[in-house]
Formats: structure tokens, C-alpha cells, sequence
């Protein structure tokens, strides 16, 4: 069963990572695909490949969601190509870990600009069109560590937290128009970046978590068809967490 199809999805930077497998699982339930990245390097042509097999129509963007006048021009740009934006991931975002101690200004406000500036400029942008399809699911990428704050990563968690007051706001702005708008709190994902952290530390982390084990790719993106499909028709302003349990 195609829970997405026809629907067209714009998801950001989706070359890699977590955005990455939603855009495949998206095209995998039938969604029609447009993702963006700083740049059309191999991840984004090997992903471009992918979408091609999976039969549904597809373009990637050269975006940067920390611009609001690039982020402006690419939705503009998305709507002339699909005729539609249905389903708005919000997956751009980056990391400058640090001890406030010693992180600096540029560093905190980069994971701002691209984490949280990012989730504004986007939904200024396709907002036009849903309201006037009159529907749509938005769906912000937050984190764990935006529920729980973490040690070296004061930007980061604060960048997290920002989406979650952004989606309940936007979510009580535009319910009466059948726009939904959720958030996504990953937990403890294995991902490229995951992975270079040394093994005991991880294997310490993955003991915290009930399910005991790191969660995957495809787990945060099957949470992400869950809320862009009609199965979650009536749930908005909600934070689900992809965590194994690791937050309660």
C-alpha cells in the first residue's frame, strides 16, 4: 500500500543522512520528490538515480534554507515545476559542537541560521500554496537533545527547542486551513556522523536506551510517512520521538 501517493514532497538537505532515506521511502510510497543541498555533488546524483528508478517524477535544488530569499526563489521554483507542494521536511541542519566555554559566536550562530532560520524560511515559502490547496503536512526535524538539552552542544539544543515552539505555533495558525504542522525528535540515530564516535562511548549511549540498540535511517523516515500521510489526518503540534525511549 502507497500511503504517499501522488503527493509531491519537498524535503531539505536531503543529500545525505536522514533526509536522504525519507526521500527514498517518500518515493517508495509514491510521493513525488524535490529535495535540495548546498551542492550537486555525488550523494545528490546517486540519490537523483534512486528516484528514477522508484518511477516518480523528481528534481533537486542547489538551496541554501539558511537564505530566506533562496529559500523564496526555490519554492517558487518547486511549485512551477510539481504544480503542488503537499508535504514541506524540514531535515537542513548541521552541528558546531563545543563547551560554551570555548564556542564562539560564529559557531552559534551558523547552527541557528541553518537549524532554526532555516524551519522559518521554508514555511514562509510554501505557506502561500497550502493555503491556497487548502492542506498540507509540514514536518520539522527537532531532536532529542531539543527535549533534554546536552552538554557541548548549547547551539544545538537551542536550535532543537526553537523548532518545537515553531511547529505548535504553526500548527495553531494553520489548523483551520487543513495545513498540519509536526515534529520529529530523533533519538540516538546511526548515521555517517554517529559512527565516529568511539565504540565504548556508544555502546555506553545504546545501554541508556530502553530498545537498546541505535535507531536507523529508515526508522526516523517511516516516523516521517507516518506524519505526511492521511494516517495521521487528525494529529498536529505534536512532537513524536524516534528515541528507542530514550526520552520519557
Amino acid at each position: 500500500m502507497k500511503l504517499l501517493e501522488g503527493e509531491v514532497a519537498l524535503i531539505t538537505g536531503a543529500s545525505k543522512g536522514i533526509g536522504r532515506e525519507i526521500a527514498k521511502v517518500f518515493a517508495q510510497h509514491g510521493a513525488h520528490v524535490a529535495f535540495t543541498d548546498l551542492c550537486e555533488d555525488e550523494d545528490a546524483l546517486s540519490l537523483m538515480q534512486i528516484l528514477e528508478q522508484e518511477g516518480v517524477k523528481h528534481a533537486f535544488y542547489v538551496s541554501d534554507a539558511s537564505s530566506y530569499e533562496d529559500s523564496q526563489r526555490m519554492a517558487e521554483q518547486v511549485y512551477a515545476d510539481f504544480g503542488a507542494i503537499d508535504i514541506l521536511v524540514n531535515n537542513a541542519g548541521i552541528t558546531r559542537d563545543n563547551l560554551l566555554l570555548r564556542m564562539n559566536e560564529e559557531d552559534f550562530d551558523k547552527v541557528i541560521n541553518v537549524n532554526l532560520k532555516s524551519v522559518f524560511n521554508l514555511i514562509k515559502s510554501v505557506q502561500p500554496v497550502m493555503l491556497k490547496q487548502r492542506k498540507g503536512s509540514i514536518i520539522n526535524m527537532s531532536s532529542v537533545v531539543g527535549l533534554q538539552g546536552n552538554a557541548g552542544q548549547v547551539n544545538y539544543a537551542a536550535s532543537k527547542a526553537g523548532i518545537l515552539g515553531i511547529t505548535k505555533s504553526v500548527a495553531k495558525e494553520l489548523g483551520s486551513r487543513n495545513i498540519r504542522c509536526n515534529a520529529i525528535a530523533p533519538g540516538f540515530i546511526d548515521t555517517a556522523m554517529t559512527r565516529q564516535i568511539k565504540e565504548e562511548l556508544r555502546n555506553a549511549w545504546i545501554q541508556n536506551i530502553p530498545l537498546r540498540r541505535a535507531g536507523t535511517v529508515k526508522d526516523v523516515a517511516e516516523t516521517a510517512v507516518y506524519l505526511a500521510s492521511s494516517l495521521s489526518s487528525y494529529v498536529t503540534g505534536q512532537v513524536l520521538s524516534c528515541d528507542g525511549g530514550m526520552h520519557m
